[in-house]
């Protein structure tokens, strides 16, 4: 079981440039912190769709001549962590069709809360499907569609399904990307030359040297051929909800999201932390690699020093190979290993961005111990993560959560810190700019257990029992 969120995937899509699918890999490249599961390109050659996916890296996947055969002007592409379906080919993505009205590849970043009633009646009804993934169920509606242009399908597909999404779709004439009503999961637009781009997050622009245009809003869907690019309303987006998460730890720092910067909101969030939390310590750390900012903050405001306290090993991610059960507990080391003379004799502030199950947490203050810390203040710059999400994002179930099964005083001494302290709903808010106790367009029911949309309970219940690997 992982001690960490984890987002299920990033998106990629251009459309108008000869080397599509090459872009479309250097863009997945850039979004790969998204998800290390899987990866793939689909491009359209004028009516003929080339594909090519597989398990691990976007430089294992692509390796050799792979890009080559990716021939066309339109690309979409995907790199997967998977929270609805299994970890297996068959769900990587993208999913590609051939149906009555020509080929379709879809790329999806988010979660579908109605997909199993969805699939449950079109099974019913004579469907087979060939994955687990919810975005297969798009698919089968989009081709069940009863109109005569893969526009108007689309468009009548997306009334049925809810949740938090981004999709891009590549058909033979045309690139369609579109986000969920409430904007639970981000999207860009941007241009290269002639080409239109869009992806998960900007960082990816900056990549393939695309020019950031605007985000896309919740429920638009952008259609791109072409004669131009197209866009229109979905949905109406009665209430934005854009997922805190993608600021406090998903998204790179250097993406910019719905017009905020997530380096500078992570930098405030410290600083309102430590006006928050604060302590009389001697140095302040971060958790690599998404806490370093915050970090930074806290530092800043507190005017404490902030040193390198913790060094992140970046070869032992998805490659690394489980020891004996007598050697388990040490995982943590080949991960991370704090630096002795930083923090030898120090009073140490150890800043991460969130505490899910506490494992972890109990691992790097026992680490900062051992390497002589005299104290370990442990701040996290967002509040307890007491409920699950059915967005697209890798959460345990709530009776794993610890902040939902344990007070802060109880998660201190399990972590075995000197003070712990998290931040409030309010305070968090305020770093984007919302007055304490006002109206805000943010999701936050991994927090509060308020879900912005209906949660359906055969999915919840499904959810929640389901063991994340």
């Amino acid at each position: 079981m992982m001690d960490r969120m984890h987002e299920e995937c990033g998106v990629f899509g251009i459309w108008g440039h000869p080397e599509a699918a090459q872009l479309t890999y250097y863009g997945l490249y850039a979004l790969q912190h998204r998800g290390q599961e899987s990866a793939g390109i689909a491009s359209i050659d004028e009516m003929t769709m080339h594909n090519h996916r597989g398990m691990g890296l976007v430089t294992e996947v692509f390796g050799g001549d792979r890009l080559k055969d990716l021939r066309g002007h339109a690309a979409v592409g995907h790199v997967r962590y998977s929270t609805t379906g299994d970890s297996r080919l068959a769900n990587a993505q993208p999913l590609v069709f051939s149906y009555h009205q020509g080929n379709m590849a879809l790329a999806h970043n988010g979660n579908l809360v109605n997909a199993m009633t969805i699939r449950d009646r079109l099974e019913r009804q004579g469907s087979i499907f060939q994955s687990t993934s919810d975005t297969e169920v798009v698919a089968h509606l989009i081709a069940r569609g009863g109109y005569p242009s893969v526009i108007e399908n689309v468009r009548d597909s997306m009334a049925m399904i809810k949740g938090g999404y981004a999709f891009v779709i590549l058909v033979d004439d045309a690139l369609i990307a579109m986000r969920d009503p409430q904007g639970l999961r981000p999207m860009a637009l941007g241009r290269l030359g002639d080409a239109y781009v869009v992806a998960s997050e900007t960082c990816a622009f900056d990549t393939v040297g695309a020019t950031f245009l605007r985000d896309v809003e919740p429920g638009e869907m952008i259609m791109i051929t072409s004669e131009g690019l197209h866009t229109e309303r979905f949905a109406d987006a009665s209430r934005k909800a854009l997922c805190t998460f993608e600021y406090i730890y998903f998204a790179r720092p250097d993406s910019d999201i719905d017009g905020y910067n997530v380096h500078m909101v992570r930098k405030h969030l410290g600083k309102i932390l430590a006006r928050e939390a604060p302590i009389e310590a001697d140095v302040v750390i971060g958790v690599p690699d998404s806490s370093i900012s915050a970090a930074i903050g806290y530092a800043e405001e507190s005017r404490i020093p902030y040193e390198i306290g913790l060094i992140k090993n970046k070869y032992s991610g998805r490659t690394f190979i489980q020891p004996s059960q007598e050697l388990r507990n040490l995982g943590v080391r080949l991960k991370l290993s704090a630096v002795r003379k930083i923090v030898d004799q120090k009073r140490v502030v150890m800043v991460d961005d969130s505490l899910v199950r506490g494992t972890t947490s109990a691992r790097l203050v026992t680490l900062l111990r051992e390497a002589g810390a005299t104290e370990v203040h442990v701040r996290i710059s967002s509040p307890p993560v007491k409920h699950s999400c059915f967005y697209g994002i890798d959460t345990s179930a709530r009776e794993e959560l610890i902040a939902a099964q344990k007070s802060v005083d109880e998660i201190r001494d399990f972590i075995g810190a000197d003070s712990l302290s998290f931040m409030t709903e309010d305070a968090m808010l305020t770093a984007f700019g919302v007055e304490r106790g006002k109206p805000h367009g943010f999701c936050n029911a991994c927090f509060t257990g308020l879900y912005p949309t209906e949660v359906y309970q055969t999915n919840k219940r499904a959810l929640e029992r389901q063991v994340k690997v």
